[in-house]
């Protein structure tokens, strides 16, 4: 993977096309919400989560034990004064290296003023309160690491507004490294902005958090990683941040583990660079759900990663009101299993979207599947869309002409499509080598189940795709594997088709789940310049020769009028 000094998102587009992205990096943000950053990185799908986290910064790894009898006990009822602790009316301060085990009750303020060092804080029944700043605030610390004392329950919560421009402005706020572990609950309000904030990395590797703030939830400025732990936010804002803009290998969320759940006004998960999952199990619920609708200017997507979202394992269930997954880079979908619910796309990137493994369900989407060059190597695929299902496109709005460098493939995996708008739609090239490939497409004319600008080739695999006829196309007549395809009156939902040989033997029947009048289908059994009959309850309904294109197009050419363009009703790109 290559890291450049340059650090806009250069990728394999058309020259004009590089070019605008290189004239206007100093003025154009990708994302409606999120500021671009300085640098500049090249991206590719074809990456692992390893290889993404190795050219990151490592994440803070902190103590999560410690020796009850070398720590230092405070009673936040009766702080006593150390050579370590002060005391000054409600604010007890902790200026030493150490291990500090906190307990009781607190209408005030914890603050850790030890720079350049290393604090361990124990909370152990700690309930701190404070109506005018911060309820812990480490503002001077090397590494902190949080421990929740097994069986323990503490309470966080601050004041209901901070200044504009305050350094600490959260319940719990550390300016160094911090690590969260432990098996006991801490319960955090942020009632005048963030709920857990880290202006270097944060990690979570245990304990029962929650968290409600009427901003973000919690933020790591450098990084957010989860290996562990039972974790609830409810945010106002993003609900898991990370957002160094200045730094390439910074700005980055791991989650390998645990237990995740969020409901937010903004993003769910929302990383400056990249968004890595492996395991755990996460539901995510972003401004408001899939039903909802949002101002333009505004962003509620469940994953967003702006240069790359990596999922490799893990149960994502995801309902948002903007994107569910979204990157201004490249997507790469392997191994996990996701349930999707998108009030616009379910999965979008804006250079290169890759899934070679895992199950994908779109229950509800704009469109289902966006990027300029997408690529479904594996996996197990659903598509619900009131749009396209798949939807190659680098966002220029042209959907007439064939546009260079835009592709989708499909060479494995299994892929279901029910789309309103096309089925399969490439503004480029569209290529089908491997996996099964079901499509039930439009029923309005304006629309096809199958439709590319450039050229249209089917070489293996399995594909079967009904529609309306008025856009209907099908696979190049010089393709390595032949198709057979035909036109229809129109037939309703429920239909079952069959295509039957010149003998009479059944190749290959379709269960319409909508209303159809024309279908496509390619397989290894169908052979050029053989007659097949298209057949209901063993009436014909259409006759077709194997091998020669339907007359409204070969290889697309002609089709994708409505939904061509890329972003939905948010208008991503």
């Amino acid at each position: 993977m290559k890291r450049t000094t340059c650090r806009n998102l250069l990728v394999a587009l058309p020259l004009a096309a590089t070019l605008g992205i290189l004239a206007g990096c100093a003025a154009t943000t990708p994302d409606a919400t999120t500021t671009a950053s300085s640098a500049s990185i090249s991206v590719s799908a074809d990456v692992t989560a390893a290889e993404v986290l190795a050219d990151n910064e490592a994440a803070f790894e902190g103590e999560t034990s410690y020796d009850a009898t070398s720590a230092v006990s405070i009673s936040l009822d009766d702080p006593q004064a150390t050579d370590a602790v002060t005391g000054d009316g409600d604010t007890v301060t902790i200026t030493a290296a150490g291990t500090y085990v906190l307990s009781g009750s607190l209408d005030g303020q914890v603050v850790i003023d030890a720079d350049g060092l290393d604090v361990t804080l124990v909370l152990d029944g700690a309930n701190i309160s404070s109506d005018s700043t911060a309820a812990i605030a480490a503002t001077a610390v090397e590494n902190l690491s949080v421990i929740l004392a097994d069986g323990s329950t503490n309470t966080l919560s601050d004041t209901s507004s901070y200044a504009d421009d305050a350094d600490v402005n959260a319940a719990f706020y550390s300016a160094g490294d911090t690590q969260i572990s432990g098996t006991g609950s801490l319960a955090v309000t942020g009632s005048g902005n963030d709920g857990i904030t880290s202006k270097d990395g944060l990690t979570i590797s245990g304990g029962t958090i929650t968290v409600s703030a009427v901003d973000d939830g919690i933020r790591g400025k450098d990084s957010l990683v989860m290996s562990g732990g039972t974790v609830t936010v409810d945010a106002g804002g993003d609900g898991l941040s990370s957002d160094n803009e200045d730094d390439l290998d910074r700005g980055y969320i791991a989650i390998s583990g645990g237990t995740l759940a969020v409901t937010s006004a903004g993003d769910a998960l929302s990383a400056q660079t990249d968004l890595v999952i492996t395991g755990g199990n996460l539901d995510l619920v972003a401004g408001g759900g899939s039903g909802t609708a949002i101002a333009d200017d505004a962003s509620a997507k469940a994953l967003k990663g702006l240069t790359y979202v990596v999922v490799e394992g893990g149960s994502i269930n995801v309902n948002s009101a903007d994107d569910a997954v979204h990157s201004n880079g490249a997507v790469h979908l392997s191994g996990a299993t996701l349930a999707f619910a998108s009030g616009d796309d379910a999965v979008h990137a804006d250079t290169e979207l890759l899934i070679d493994g895992g199950t994908l369900d779109i229950s509800a989407s704009y469109e289902g599947l966006e990027s300029t060059v997408i690529t479904l190597a594996g996996g197990d695929v659903s598509i619900v869309a009131s749009d396209d299902g798949v939807n190659g496109s680098d966002g220029s709005g042209e959907s007439m002409s064939s546009v260079a460098g835009v592709s989708v493939t499909i060479s494995g995996g299994t892929l279901s499509v029910d789309a309103g708008g096309d089925g399969l739609d490439s503004n480029g090239d569209l290529t089908i080598t491997g996996g099964n490939t079901i499509v039930n497409g439009p029923t309005d004319s304006g629309n096809g189940a199958l439709d590319a600008n450039g050229s249209f080739t089917v070489s293996g695999g399995t594909l079967a795709a009904a529609g309306s006829s008025g856009m209907a196309v099908s696979p190049a007549a010089d393709s390595e594997q032949v198709s057979v395809s035909a036109t229809f009156d129109t037939l309703p939902a429920g239909t079952v088709v069959s295509i039957v040989d010149s003998d009479g033997a059944t190749v290959a029947t379709f269960a319409a789940t909508k209303d159809l009048s024309s279908l496509v289908y390619s397989s290894a059994d169908i052979e050029s310049g053989a007659e097949y009959t298209f057949t209901v309850d063993g009436t014909s309904v259409a006759t077709a020769t194997g091998g020669e294109a339907l007359a409204g197009g070969m290889g697309g050419g002609g089709g994708g009028m409505p939904g061509g363009g890329q972003g939905g009703p948010g208008g991503d790109r």
